[in-house]
């Protein structure tokens, strides 16, 4: 037997250092090759480190959160055979001297391997003893990750999530745990009423790590650095819905349906012809501002670890149909997990949406080093004196935010104005 260690690869692109956001494997697990070890996080996006040959794992390179150098040790593997290791003294090394300098993992680390580990374990002892309990607390200390629907949800029923097990990434409950529960014979726990209204003293503590603390380093990077100044105008949307909707009518079953976005990034792509500061980006330690032709939208996007920014290309060249699929298909690859990190960087200008969510008014953090972010808010119904007459129209903000450094007040209003006329006179979006 000898001792084969797998090193952080070079993911080019001038990477020096990834951080550990997931380990797929623990001390003494048996692993195949091109079995996924680890995930790791780069500057743009997370990376699967697959395995190169079979083995049993003997130590990990580092604990969730950490920061690890290309080349720096990742894994550690006892394989059939040599080894890579020099002989000596490290390869010499019974396993049991070996696992007994790696530290045992941190909680918050047990804890987000608890479900695929666990998973498998009690399959197994299922099958083979038909009498074990189907309701298992955690150990002590330890807390069930849930999203708030589900927490919510579970004190609706008055179940005690401690008695749940969670099949979702790194132990999470999900509604369809909550179902398993009560089919298996799960009950509310005894006071669950009264204990509704009692007073809490517990407290949580997260670790900020992987994209969560890529998000925080970059937005305090863009607060800290660009001076921001957001301009907010009301648009009067009800034309551009109304065109919308006969779109729809007309070419939906056969081209897709149509929101607002893409018309709005039609509109955005017109504007900046005549408005090319914005389509920019600031290179603020060499003092340069790099003007693109080719519009690169950003569309940020919630996903269940963060804010992700995948980035439609070329949106000069797409019409609104073919601009709608890409941010689908972007979406939802962001969503899964599977964006490419191409697919994840170069925009040039980026939209960020929570009108489905309500709010009248934002002031959205620029996506640096971008100079210019649109913001789009709630669309609502409710009158207004047109003519003299009061009618019912449909009205909704764009809230924009500018890197006051390179985009002056006058300049940023008169795009926003830009972008108002093409959604004010939708037809304006198709002539050329």
């Amino acid at each position: 037997m000898g001792i084969h260690v797998i090193k952080m690869p070079d993911l080019g692109e001038g990477i020096a250092e990834v951080e550990v956001v997931a380990w797929r494997v623990q001390p003494g697990d048996s692993v195949v090759e091109d079995q996924v070890l680890a995930d790791v996080m780069t500057d743009k996006a997370t990376v699967e480190i697959p395995s190169p040959v079979h083995g049993t794992v003997v130590a990990l390179g580092g604990a969730l959160g950490q920061a690890l150098a290309v080349g720096a040790e990742l894994i550690r593997l006892e394989v059939e055979g040599a080894g890579n290791v020099v002989a000596g003294k490290a390869a010499a090394a019974p396993r049991e001297a070996v696992l007994a300098e790696v530290a045992p993992p941190p909680p918050a680390q047990i804890k987000q391997q608890a479900a695929p580990v666990i998973a498998p374990v009690l399959a197994a002892a299922k099958a083979a003893t038909p009498a074990a309990p189907a309701h298992a607390t955690r150990p002590a200390g330890e807390k069930p990750l849930a999203p708030p629907a589900v927490r919510l949800r579970a004190w609706d029923l008055g179940i005690d999530l401690q008695y749940v097990f969670g099949s979702g990434a790194a132990g999470r409950i999900t509604h369809a745990d909550l179902d398993a529960y009560v089919a298996r014979g799960g009950k509310p726990t005894a006071g669950a009423v009264a204990e509704r209204y009692a007073e809490l003293s517990g407290e949580q503590t997260v670790p900020i790590i992987g994209l969560r603390r890529k998000i925080a380093e970059k937005m305090q990077d863009a607060k800290r650095r660009i001076p921001h100044f957001t301009y907010v105008e009301e648009i009067d949307v009800t034309e551009i819905e109304a065109l919308r909707t006969q779109l729809n009518t007309r070419w939906g079953a056969e081209r897709g349906r149509l929101t607002l976005l893409p018309l709005l990034m039609r509109a955005i792509v017109l504007a900046v012809r005549s408005f090319p500061q914005v389509n920019a980006r600031f290179d603020d330690d060499a003092g340069i501002v790099t003007r693109f032709e080719p519009v690169h939208i950003g569309i940020a996007t919630q996903t269940e670890p963060g804010l992700m920014v995948p980035v439609v290309r070329h949106a000069e060249a797409r019409d609104p149909w073919s601009s709608a699929l890409e941010v689908a298909r972007l979406a939802e690859a962001a969503r899964s997990g599977k964006a490419l990190r191409e697919e994840l960087s170069g925009s040039t200008i980026t939209i960020t949406s929570l009108g489905a969510l309500g709010g009248i008014v934002t002031t959205p953090v620029i996506n640096s080093p971008e100079v210019a972010i649109v913001g789009v808010n709630r669309m609502v119904e409710r009158p207004v004196i047109r003519d003299g007459a009061v009618v019912a129209r449909k009205m909704m903000n764009l809230s924009c935010s500018f890197d006051h450094r390179v985009v002056d007040g006058m300049y940023a209003a008169q795009f926003v104005q830009a972008i108002r006329g093409y959604l004010e006179s939708p037809a304006t979006l198709f002539v050329e």
